[in-house]
């Protein structure tokens, strides 16, 4: 691996350009000045895993609804019907998501950790911080895998135009309104949300950004907010979240689906790929996929990781030498089931471990990096890289 270091970004340039959950609360920087450089075709290798395996998800997606294997997934039973109404109409577009991924570097095969595909962070720090490193340093900051922004406006267009080619969207267009939300007092995931605000702006969508509690829902009006209607409703809030927390919001969800007043981003089925569950079905369809690690519900008999369906942040995963215990993160989702992932050992430089992530908006468009330990927690630091 090659690493360079480089003049930081300071907290208050940070701020100015909108990262202000600049400082871990350990008091160390959430942004590394380090920069890794990767080749041309490690670059191009990323883009192709990514797009390769959407197309694999979409298969495993197909598979999973015809053989109701929702129970095997963990999905809520609340959210069965919204999953699949949500996949049998392709209005419901997924906008995009996030690939974690070790390998990739020094001629290491790059494997699939897992997708996060329903409500991924680290797009601002993807899209933008990393520019903005490069061209603060006085690099080329176009030498990136990284057209994040202009990949997720046009997929954007492509909730109108439901395709390759967005050449029709102006045409096609009918002032339909795209409300965004978050949770209040996350910044991070305003921040996020604002930034998806603004590629939809771009796109030509009538758009404007509340709280998640300012919402308001209605089966047969569809979503609004401030005494305005919203055809389409981009919610920072994962779907197991809603079905468990508010249920009865879950029900009024599908029954607006299935009234038709309302298209929720990311859609209902993302939550099929966001479950870490889905690598065993991946593993089922694929078996020995050179993308793929070996995964199975039960231990397997080799080193391996101990996931659970819906974790976040590293919390509740497990590292084990057959069945003992090696490294260890507890956590809040331990009612979740478990899946069993073979190991397969990160990128390292100096004892220090490098995971990859790629983004997808109908095809990949951006590569950045974390880095921390074996389990990648909420202390793990951003990276940026450039292309050789």
């Amino acid at each position: 691996m090659d690493i360079i270091e480089v003049k930081p970004l300071t907290n208050e340039i940070l701020e100015e350009i909108g990262l202000d959950w600049h400082t871990d609360l350990d008091k160390t920087n959430y942004i590394s000045n380090e920069v890794i450089e990767i080749t041309q075709d490690e670059a191009e290798a990323f883009y192709d895993a990514g797009n390769e395996l959407y197309d694999m998800f979409i298969e495993a997606g197909e598979y999973v609804i015809k053989n109701n294997l929702f129970f095997e997934l963990d999905i809520p039973t609340t959210l069965i019907d919204t999953i699949k109404q949500s996949w049998e109409n392709e209005v419901h577009w997924h906008i995009y998501g996030r690939f974690d991924f070790a390998g990739g570097l020094d001629g290491k095969q790059i494997k699939l950790l897992e997708f996060n595909a329903d409500t991924p962070t680290l797009l601002y720090e993807s899209a933008l911080i990393q520019w903005a490193l490069l061209k603060h340093n006085g690099l080329n900051e176009e030498k990136q895998f990284n057209n994040i922004f202009d990949a997720i406006r046009d997929n954007f267009k492509r909730m109108i135009t439901l395709g390759d080619d967005v050449s029709r969207f102006d045409e096609l267009y009918e002032d339909w309104g795209v409300l965004f939300s978050s949770i209040r007092g996350n910044i991070e995931e305003e921040r996020t949300t604002r930034f998806l605000m603004q590629c939809a702006r771009e796109a030509g969508f009538v758009s404007e950004f509340c709280y998640i509690d300012e919402v308001n829902f209605n089966e047969l009006d569809g979503v609004s907010f401030d005494g305005a209607k919203y055809e389409f409703l981009f919610k920072l809030l994962p779907w197991e979240i809603i079905s468990i927390d508010e249920p009865e919001l879950a029900l009024i969800i599908n029954n607006m689906i299935k009234n038709k007043n309302t298209i929720f981003l990311n859609p209902a089925y993302t939550l099929l790929f966001q479950s870490k569950r889905m690598l065993k079905i991946l593993w089922d369809l694929f078996p020995n996929h050179p993308l793929l690690l070996e995964s199975s519900f039960e231990p397997l008999n080799k080193k391996q990781v101990k996931k659970v369906s819906f974790g976040r942040e590293g919390a509740n995963i497990d590292i084990l030498d057959s069945n003992r215990i090696l490294e260890q993160r507890g956590g809040e989702y331990g009612n979740y089931k478990s899946v069993y992932q073979e190991f397969y050992e990160l990128n390292s430089h100096n004892g220090i471990y490098y995971q990859p992530n790629v983004f997808f908006a109908y095809e990949s468009c951006g590569l950045g990096f974390r880095k921390g330990g074996d389990i990648m927690d909420n202390y793990a630091k951003f990276v940026s890289h450039m292309i050789k």
